[in-house]
């Protein structure tokens, strides 16, 4: 196995591949718990507020969702009286004084009970826009003794293929494609007219990337063409590679839209092995050791095929997917500091040309001025394979030797030692390391 790099070859900017869902427990709440300096201390850049409703931490059931802000649908739009912001503010706030900015997702949190609320089709798709508006601009213009906070994504709803249009008890979205592609038109359109310097986009595809994408970019582009400043899909795996495969479908469909300049943005992934029989063993290697080294393998493989960001869904405080922080003391947990690595190199914002050769081998280089960092992980979906990987360093410029800052079962990001810019690392199967001068 070999890492190969060049600092002195500029390839592009590193990109958030360190993003995620939903941000930190308020700092200093009653009980003294949070995990707000270990945020700080992450460098996370975006939090997009999907199913923070979920959570009474973030406010619950007043917060983010439309339902929530607007509560009664026939009330006056154009009143501030119409709506509820309180928790949602102060939710949105908390990401911001982490570091990270807000990436909103407006529509509803998924409802698996059986009776439906905000996941219902809008009875009128106009004044459903216009109360999107006027959200957008209470935090971005101060509407309604609102904000200008810099917030430069706006997501209109979620998952609107996760059930086929004959399906009972719809999850996400409750109406057909048809009705949805309406919507997305409807709102897109008239938001984008409203606020042109902000990134419009959707619709956070569940999985969908046949007929339903196809079906949704071309009643996108007939007629008046839809702007989408980002595209938006989810994948849950146990390869970084299924990921890397499902991003050049989007990508490619995309561009063949006539949507080249639009991001394609990956926000909700993780670790899942299966959804019925295999769920439970999933949840345990999340937060495990194998689900930290997968973390760290997937953000490499990403920022290295191209995606303009990436969300891990999630770092919410009440979870089982947040691999990152443990669900009662919020202590960081093994899949925390993959993001606190990556965020060295982000802030380098240098991609330097860097490859990985080998089979489950990782790895990201970046360079600014004489400041140079390499991030690299070993991964295998095999538990059997426990076997020591041998990884010979190739490093042109740089730095003479680095620091090994190590992450395995028996280490937490510790500096081990030093290496040599040709030197080799023994390590195990499953393991992130962070090499720093």
């Amino acid at each position: 196995m070999k890492i190969t790099a060049d600092f002195s070859r500029n390839i592009g900017p590193v990109r958030p591949m360190h993003a995620v869902n939903n941000g930190p427990a308020k700092p200093s709440n009653d009980q003294n718990c949070d995990n707000f300096a270990a945020w700080l201390d992450a460098g996370i850049p975006y939090a997009r507020n999907h199913d923070a409703s979920f959570c009474a931490e973030y406010g619950g059931e007043h917060t983010v969702d439309i339902l929530a802000i607007f509560p009664d649908f026939d009330a006056d739009v154009n009143d501030p009286a119409s709506y509820d912001f309180v928790l949602t503010d102060e939710y949105n706030e908390t990401i911001m004084k982490a570091g990270a900015k807000v990436f909103y997702r407006l529509g509803h949190k998924i409802e698996h009970a059986k009776k439906k609320y905000g996941t219902l089709v809008p009875k009128d798709f106009n004044k459903w826009a216009q109360i999107c508006e006027h959200i957008i601009a209470h935090y971005t213009e101060g509407w309604a003794d609102g904000f200008y906070w810099d917030m430069p994504y706006w997501e209109i709803w979620n998952e609107p293929d996760l059930d086929r249009d004959d399906a009972t008890n719809k999850r996400c979205w409750g109406g057909t494609a048809d009705e949805f592609f309406k919507l997305f038109r409807v709102a897109a359109l008239h938001l984008k007219k409203r606020f042109p310097h902000l990134k419009i986009g959707g619709p956070a595809l569940a999985f969908n990337t046949g007929e339903w994408l196809d079906r949704f970019l071309a009643a996108m582009t007939e007629g008046e063409r839809v702007p989408m400043d980002f595209f938006s899909w989810h994948i849950y795996c146990t390869e970084p590679a299924d990921m890397t495969n499902r991003a050049k479908i989007v990508r490619a469909k995309l561009d063949a839209a006539g949507y080249t300049e639009t991001e394609s943005i990956c926000n909700e992934w993780n670790y899942v092995k299966g959804w019925d029989k295999e769920f439970v063993y999933s949840i345990e290697m999340i937060s495990s050791m194998k689900g930290a080294a997968f973390t760290a393998s997937c953000m490499l493989e990403m920022q290295n095929a191209g995606l303009d960001m990436l969300m891990y869904y999630d770092a919410r405080v009440n979870t089982v997917f947040n691999g990152m922080f443990d669900l009662y003391t919020l202590r960081p947990r093994k899949a925390y500091y993959p993001f606190k690595m990556f965020s060295t190199l982000y802030k380098l914002e240098k991609a330097a040309a860097c490859t990985a050769e080998g089979e489950g081998l990782y790895a990201v280089a970046a360079a600014n001025g004489d400041a140079t960092a390499v991030m690299l992980s070993t991964y295998t979906d095999d538990d059997a394979d426990t076997a020591l990987r041998n990884v010979t360093l190739e490093l042109t410029g740089g730095a003479e030797e680095y620091e090994v800052w190590l992450l395995d079962e028996d280490h937490t990001m510790e500096c081990i030692g030093k290496v040599a810019k040709n030197g080799t690392l023994p390590l195990p199967a499953r393991s992130v390391v962070l090499l720093k001068a």
